[in-house]
């Protein structure tokens, strides 16, 4: 068998067999951090522009948007407007050393797939979890261990968008129960539509929001495409004109690709993030929250250096005069020197919540000021652990002449410092607060955690606000 027949046939295992239990239970994490992260992302100018947008198209009313919006779509419109809300945030989950977000593609597109075919909970986390693992490995095959890096990021390809179309159309195609000939077609077709370039990210635009959105929706199509019986070329991913032929000039690592396929999983040590803000700045939060918590202020900087990997820094670091002075909350959240005045200022949520990372905080005078005494630099200490850590090193000269220095070299939420239930919980309330309320959240939760039982996904589509039966 390909590579393609060998990842059809996993997934389809998955599917009928099951996965292991703490595969299940991470990937009901999982749904709820997308869950919570959509809700709160309807706060953004974006999604609201989006949702008006597909909603206004009509349709079939397949699957719900998330959110107090009373919407039910098309299954693949569904998960165009769920795929923009989960990344809108910058809040969802991370893979390293790939450096790409699996779930807010996936997601989205189990979830509409999932309410359109009837499935059960059981049904769905077995799918997702299925897409997320198949995501994750062909960014890993992507990956160059040689030199550290994420050939599609170094191409200026969003990995995340481009292997989530794939991952999510497996999914779906699970959840329309699609043999393994047939998942193989859905995900040979979703690959024609795979995209997403990464400019965004240094100099601006929205767009990158649209992203996982555009994977979901087109992994949910292809699906469609292969129920309906068309085909896609079995050596899409190897080929000539193929997958890594067309995005990596035919450099991959085809033992990422299949490897210990139902034995080695990724799913259970993908980063959660604690903050809503670009994961290369979450170290540097962790090192102004360190400092803050041992009494520097705002006002006693005089010079602050952050120092990270070569490659985060140009995503966070340069151009410098604009990384100082963000003009959105939006570009505030891939800004360092933005990230470490907050975490210094002091935030809400797990240290650093959605409400800090407002236009208005962007351009607040106080932190315009000290944000134009911060440096980004990188550093050979933390280039030797990126990318499978985005570590840190703040160094701070106070105005009185002490020099402060604090190193962060694993990332809070990964599997050496995991998030637990009652901190994604708090994650959950300070994201979807002005969608759910508190009883609201808690009755999410529990229809998260008890999918495993759930006969069909009414029940989690409407307290995620997507149902007839939703909180107000």
């Amino acid at each position: 068998m390909n590579a393609l027949q060998q990842l059809a046939e996993f997934a389809v295992e998955c599917r009928d067999k099951g996965v292991p239990e703490e595969v299940s239970r991470s990937m009901r994490q999982r749904v709820l951090d997308i869950l919570g992260i959509s809700l709160g992302a309807h706060r953004l100018p974006s999604s609201r522009a989006v949702v008006s947008l597909i909603a206004g198209e009509g349709g079939r009313p397949d699957a719900g948007i998330i959110g107090r919006t009373g919407h039910r779509v098309p299954a693949a419109q569904a998960a165009f407007a769920n795929g923009v809300l989960a990344h809108s945030l910058d809040y969802d989950d991370t893979h390293l050393p790939s450096v790409l977000h699996p779930s807010a593609s996936v997601v989205p597109a189990a979830l509409a797939a999932g309410e359109a075919a009837g499935s059960s909970g059981e049904e769905l986390i077995r799918a997702a979890a299925a897409g997320v693992e198949v995501v994750v490995r062909l960014g890993m095959a992507g990956y160059d261990s040689a030199t550290n890096t994420s050939l599609f990021f170094e191409r200026g390809q969003h990995a995340t968008s481009i292997c989530g179309t794939v991952g999510a159309a497996a999914a779906a195609a699970l959840l329309f129960n699609l043999d393994a000939e047939q998942v193989g077609h859905a995900m040979a077709i979703s690959v024609s539509f795979a995209g997403g370039v990464l400019e965004g990210n240094r100099t601006g635009g929205t767009v990158k929001r649209m992203h996982c959105g555009s994977a979901a929706a087109a992994g949910v199509r292809a699906a469609q495409l292969a129920a309906a019986g068309i085909t896609g070329p079995p050596t899409v991913l190897e080929g000539r004109f193929g997958f890594y032929q067309v995005f990596l000039s035919g450099q991959y690592d085809e033992r990422e690709l299949t490897g210990g396929l139902g034995e080695r999983w990724a799913v259970p040590g993908i980063f959660f993030k604690p903050y809503p803000a670009n994961h290369f700045t979450h170290a540097g939060i962790d090192a102004a929250r360190a400092m803050a918590a041992a009494g520097l202020r705002p006002q006693d900087v005089a010079e602050a250096e952050l120092a990270v990997a070569a490659a985060p820094l140009r995503t966070i670091g340069e151009p410098i005069a604009e990384k100082r002075a963000p003009l959105t909350g939006y570009q505030a959240q891939f800004s360092g020197p933005y990230t470490v005045a907050a975490a210094l200022f002091g935030g809400g949520g797990l240290g650093l919540g959605i409400g800090d990372f407002t236009d208005e905080l962007a351009r607040d005078p106080d932190r315009r000021a000290l944000m134009a005494r911060i440096s980004v630099v990188s550093d050979p200490v933390c280039d030797e652990i990126f990318p499978h850590q985005f570590p840190a090193i703040l160094r701070v000269r106070t105005h009185d002449g002490r020099r402060l220095e604090e190193r962060v070299l694993a990332n809070r939420g990964g599997p050496q410092r995991p998030l637990d239930d009652t901190e994604l919980y708090v994650k959950l309330v300070d994201a979807a607060r002005h969608e759910l309320s508190g009883p609201g959240c808690d009755r999410l939760a529990e229809q998260v955690f008890d999918l495993p039982r759930a006969r069909d996904l009414t029940g989690l589509v409407a307290a995620a606000g997507a149902g007839p039966d939703s909180d107000s």
